[in-house]
């Protein structure tokens, strides 16, 4: 066992888990390229949202999605793709990730002031193709729910994606003990709504969604039960 930084540890198993998250994104890709379903949800660990560049860190080895969007690119020749990123901490590695890259938008929401301090609204990439919406410590999901609908979603539209891309953390939670948001089971529900209904306007329902944080057992089963549920009622 080792420690790559304070939190991020790799144990002899480590090697394949990676493999295996970064992979279930790839088949998720072709699955829903060769028309098997209409969008798919990979329940993976290690997260990937912190990996940078040149490190990892935060839990996270490589970036799952970040993988994934640039496959969904070089393989299926896409133009436009966009991530969506509502875990409660900032997904700094794939905004390292994508920063000079016009292909793909990262949208992130994230708690701040909050570890690992960034994402800030100046915070706009090479392309002006990232947006940050930072929030209040104590708010509940109606903030970023009320943001989706004013504003988020109707950028994301300018930009054209063709997949929709979901860094899926449920660590705002009311009952996460390692933030400060009181989004309940429901703020998530709703929001995955939303999101499937943009892709099914914007994307032809093409959606891969994938796991990030979530440190409360119960409300993290709870929350990727409805998300999953929103996916699946989508899927027909």
């Amino acid at each position: 066992m080792a420690f790559l930084d304070g939190d991020t540890v790799v144990s002899p198993g480590s090697k394949e888990a990676t493999k295996d998250a970064v992979g279930s994104i790839i088949t998720a890709i072709d699955g829903v390229q060769q028309k098997e379903f209409k969008n798919a949800f990979c329940a993976v660990r290690p997260p990937g949202h912190h990996a940078e560049k040149d490190k990892a860190m935060g839990f996270c080895i490589y970036n799952n999605v970040a993988v994934g969007a640039n496959y969904l690119i070089e393989k299926y020749k896409y133009n436009k793709v966009a991530i969506i990123d509502f875990d409660v901490h900032h997904g700094n590695g794939t905004q390292d990730l994508v920063w000079d890259d016009p292909n793909i938008m990262f949208i992130s929401s994230q708690q701040m002031p909050l570890w690992p301090g960034t994402g800030f609204e100046n915070e706009t990439g090479a392309f002006n193709n990232i947006l940050n919406y930072p929030l209040k410590p104590e708010v509940d999901g109606q903030d970023l729910i009320n943001a989706y609908k004013k504003e988020i979603l109707e950028k994301v539209s300018e930009f054209k994606p063709e997949m929709l891309f979901i860094s899926a953390g449920f660590d705002a939670h009311k009952n996460d003990p390692l933030a400060n948001l009181n989004f309940s089971t429901d703020d998530f529900r709703i929001i995955t709504k939303l999101l499937c209904e943009f892709a099914a306007n914007h994307c032809k329902g093409r959606v891969v969604s994938t796991l990030e944080g979530g440190y409360d057992l119960p409300s993290l089963a709870e929350c990727v039960a409805a998300h999953v549920k929103v996916l699946m009622e989508h899927a027909k």
